[in-house]
């Protein structure tokens, strides 16, 4: 009924393996493809009258593939969001992808000297560079440096300079470049 530690592994070996260990093993004897693997919960109560029980966190680990040499698995960790759980950090044997289910929250690394180091705006399909406000697809709030070519690979778009979009370079075909003004950069037909 207390806040104390309610289980504790204690491991006195005085060498430099690993220890204490826990193990979750499934020991089937029919494995297959997703095969649960163990879970681990946090639940809690919520304010209902009467009060449920519901599960706000849970990490669990499952088999993708049980082929010998070529075994996968996929381990997913899922918090409360709305009254439903969610997965918010997915590895698995082809990406680690953060919110593969979509939901409408922020993605956001913070530097020693900027707390939007990176920031991905997931409700508006955006990303910050330096800011948590991008106002396009990619935001950079501070020089940037290129070693390589910046590629724009539309004939209707082109490089705007001036904060108001005062000059557009542009090209519509291999070897010609166009100089516009204004917001415009819809390249001219013609000669």
């Amino acid at each position: 009924s207390g806040n104390g530690d309610n289980l504790t592994l204690t491991s006195t070996d005085a060498d430099a393996n690993v220890g204490p260990n826990l193990r979750l093993y499934r020991n089937s004897g029919s494995p297959v493809g997703n095969d649960l693997l163990g879970n681990i919960q946090w639940e809690g109560k919520n304010v209902a009258d009467p009060a449920e029980d519901v599960v706000y966190a849970e990490m669990r680990a499952q088999i993708e593939t049980t082929t010998d040499g070529s075994e996968d698995a996929n381990f997913k960790w899922s918090i409360m969001k709305g009254g439903t759980l969610r997965d918010r950090l997915s590895l698995n044997n082809n990406a680690t992808v953060f919110n593969d289910d979509s939901v409408d929250v922020d993605f956001r690394v913070e530097s020693t000297g900027n707390a939007n180091m990176l920031f991905v705006d997931w409700g508006n399909n955006k990303v910050g560079i330096g800011t948590n406000n991008p106002s396009e697809m990619l935001h950079c709030a501070s020089d940037g440096i290129f070693d390589g070519n910046v590629k724009i690979d539309s004939d209707t778009k082109g490089l705007v300079l001036g904060a108001d979009q005062d000059t557009t370079l542009f090209a519509n075909a291999p070897g010609e470049m166009f100089i516009g003004r204004g917001v415009s950069v819809t390249p001219a037909t013609g000669d």
